[in-house]
């Protein structure tokens, strides 16, 4: 959520009004394009982002009943925290001017980089429940789960005002430290007490040992093209490093497969050639050798944790997770997209995929791409052979999640995902079949790997067709109707905009999943946006999504605030139960959903073969999403949000303040700074200007420097 001001809009002035929400972009430490330091207020959480030179660290104060102070670092995905006894009064942090990057030694002598930080907290008293130094992913499941693995702990030192932790990592490199020094107030072992103003005042310092990321900032990030936004190019800029993109912060800040996929298609038009590559690169370097696109990575001490379970040693090693499917589909369209359709790409193609894929000679990225290409073709034979549910995609086995919705009740207890088998395998058989005619992966396949992917474009036919029906659900009109009055009851909304929207035909939507049995779970949902933007619909079925899914909410998804990525008005109340405004992926807004279907629908306003009615229809869809989008700019750099309904209005609350909410938001997430390329300028612009934009940078790729995508 860090971003300019508010628009003018009512909406925009509403949400600044009441105090929700605010973003701060404060002077840089130092001058340089590396230099980075600004402020995210984010419901409870002040979140304070800071690069300078080899140092990036954010700084989290919590407010409210459960106070917390954390640090974390894109360096090994580090971090360091310390959570209070809950307290019966509401507490509220202050930060204290702007904090500074430090560099100090460890007892071995060994460098250890990280902020200090002063703060405030109007609190009479602290009770320090728990220090931890270590891996994000330790701190990020102490904070959703309430443990930590005994190997991480840390004895506090006391002395005078100041109470610290510090430790080497558990494989014996440098590791971390915590320092709290109370500067107004007074300390008694871990009790903190208030001054007699009734304040105590901290200098925090967080510090870590890990090996700092090289960061892409300036021309090696974006390029002229990209969005003046300083929120998301903030944003963008504190997550983008030569060796990776980072998902999120502070809770993902490391590569994720899908999260990097994702990203890069909807920035492409404006990232740069270093960048662009710098992804892909990424993802490549980690595909498995059976072709799998990794999913998260377990590096730093969460690896040496894992390996110590594992086998005992203590290596740091990473572990990478290949439990998602849905990034195996994704790469395939995006790296032709780059390689193929990008004027920049193909110049730079042959010499991308030879270069070494994991830093070493044992394999081309071109050979790991080949591997992910094998892998979706050999995947796609069976659907083709015997076009039923059982011959699907699905999640693979003991696991409950498989796609982006990857909360254990994402998927609502499918098994079948539909963004993964009507949308994406389609789509990454139809990018083998020009990758394959290109030639570019030639030196990297063998005889029989020519003749499998020959059969690519008789896959995607059978897919395109046959898959997307299994999801259809169909409600008689009255049936919808009462759905959506007994939902909307049972939410306090008013259902009557709903109902007007529904009409008297039958209502159509496709669902989220398909169980074990290859029945339908009735949850309307999003992901039709990469349908929209991968896909290939035709002129009714493309009415018919944007129809659908535009409607008030619950007979849709569309509300005052945004997008939801899920409806469960027509599925039965106990499934109802798992897809609640506290849920991580239900009745919320994703930011990047929503920018995924602005792509979509502008992509698909480019076509010359709709009819005049649908194009219509299409464009009044596309002002009426932009209009939800900018009622929440402030938010959009964020990870989610959600809602409250009050006198008749949907008002904006951020995820993680309720105290049901499952999780927290990100202040900074990856795919939400797509909108430095999607933006809504190119309806004012026009399609010839933006056509002679594209010419000018030599490129025949779709740019997305507007609401339009431009060929």
């Amino acid at each position: 959520m860090h971003c300019p001001a508010c628009s003018g809009s009512k909406s925009g002035a509403f949400l600044l009004s009441i105090g929700l929400l605010a973003a701060v972009r404060v002077a840089a430490l130092e001058p340089g394009p590396t230099h980075l330091d600004y402020q995210v207020d984010e419901g409870l959480n002040i979140n304070r982002l800071v690069r300078a030179d080899d140092v990036a660290a954010h700084l989290v104060l919590r407010s409210g009943n459960d106070a917390r102070i954390l640090m974390a670092f894109p360096a090994g995905n580090s971090g360091v925290g310390v959570w209070f006894v809950h307290s019966p009064e509401k507490l509220h942090w202050k930060l204290e001017g702007a904090p500074r990057a430090v560099h100090r030694t460890d007892r071995r002598g060994r460098p250890l980089r990280g902020l200090v930080a002063e703060a405030s907290v109007d609190a009479g008293e602290l009770q320090i429940r728990k220090a931890l130094l270590s891996s994000v992913r330790v701190l990020r499941d102490y904070q959703s789960l309430g443990a930590a693995p005994p190997a991480v702990s840390a004895a506090p030192h006391v002395q005078g005002h100041t109470i610290s932790w510090s430790r080497d990592r558990l494989d014996g490199a440098a590791g971390y430290r915590l320092v709290l020094e109370v500067t107004h107030g007074e300390l008694h072992g871990d009790r903190l007490a208030a001054g007699s103003d009734g304040r105590i005042g901290l200098r925090i310092t967080g510090l870590t040992g890990e090996e700092p990321l090289r960061p892409l900032a300036g021309p090696e990030l974006l390029n002229e093209l990209a969005s003046t936004d300083a929120g998301a190019r903030d944003t963008l800029a504190f997550l983008a490093y030569r060796e990776k993109l980072l998902a999120g912060s502070w809770r993902f800040q490391t590569y994720f497969g899908r999260d990097t996929l994702i990203s890069t298609r909807l920035l492409l038009p404006v990232l740069s050639e270093t960048a662009t590559e710098a992804a892909l690169a990424s993802v490549l370097e980690r595909v498995s050798p059976q072709g799998e696109v990794a999913h998260e990575e377990d590096i730093g001490e969460r690896a040496v944790l894992d390996h110590m379970e594992r086998d005992g040693s203590r290596s740091a090693v990473p572990i990478l997770d290949y439990k998602m499917i849905d990034g195996s589909y994704l790469l395939a369209p995006i790296a032709s997209a780059w390689l193929l359709h990008d004027a920049r790409g193909r110049r730079r193609a042959a010499g991308f995929l030879a270069a070494a894929a994991d830093g070493s000679v044992q394999r081309a990225r071109g050979a790991a791409l080949m591997a992910n290409l094998r892998l979706v073709v050999q995947s796609a034979q069976g659907f083709a052979a015997q076009p039923d549910a059982a011959h699907l995609v699905g999640l693979k086995p003991g696991f409950a999640v498989g796609n982006w919705r990857d909360s254990e009740s994402g998927l609502g207890g499918g098994r079948y995902p539909y963004d993964v088998n009507a949308v994406l395998v389609p789509a990454a058989l139809a990018a083998i079949e020009e990758l394959h005619a290109s030639g570019l992966l030639s030196p990297y396949a063998s005889a029989q790997d020519e003749a499998l992917l020959a059969d690519a474009a008789a896959l995607a036919r059978v897919w395109r067709e046959r898959a997307p029906r299994l999801f259809v659900v169909e409600l008689p009109a009255a049936a919808a109707r009462e759905a959506v009055r007994s939902y909307a009851a049972s939410q306090g909304i008013d259902a009557e905009p709903a109902l007007q929207a529904l009409g008297d035909t039958p209502l159509r939507f496709t669902a989220l999943a398909l169980d074990a049995e290859g029945r339908a779970i009735p949850v309307m949902h999003s992901d039709e946006g990469f349908a929209l933007l991968f896909g290939e619909l035709d002129a009714a079925r493309l009415d018919e999504v944007v129809n659908v899914l535009l409607r008030p909410f619950p007979a849709g998804l569309m509300t005052e605030v945004g997008m939801l990525v899920a409806n469960p008005a027509f599925c039965p109340p106990q499934l109802q139960a798992s897809f609640t405004r506290n849920a991580y992926h239900g009745t919320v807004v994703w930011s990047w959903q929503q920018a995924l279907f602005a792509a979509g629908l502008a992509r698909q306003l480019e076509r010359s073969d709709l009819p005049a009615g649908v194009r219509a229809h299409l464009a009044g869809a596309q002002r009426r999403l932009w209009s939800a989008i900018e009622a929440t700019r402030s938010l959009k750099n964020s990870e989610l949000w959600s809602w409250s309904y009050v006198a008749g209005r949907y008002q904006v609350a951020p995820f993680g303040s309720a105290a049901a909410d499952v999780d927290e938001s990100d202040a900074a997430q990856l795919w939400s700074t797509a909108y430095l390329a999607v933006r809504p300028a190119v309806i004012a612009v026009g399609a010839a200007a933006g056509t002679r934009l594209a010419q000018r940078r030599g490129s025949q790729s779709p740019i997305v420097v507007g609401e339009g995508v431009l060929q």
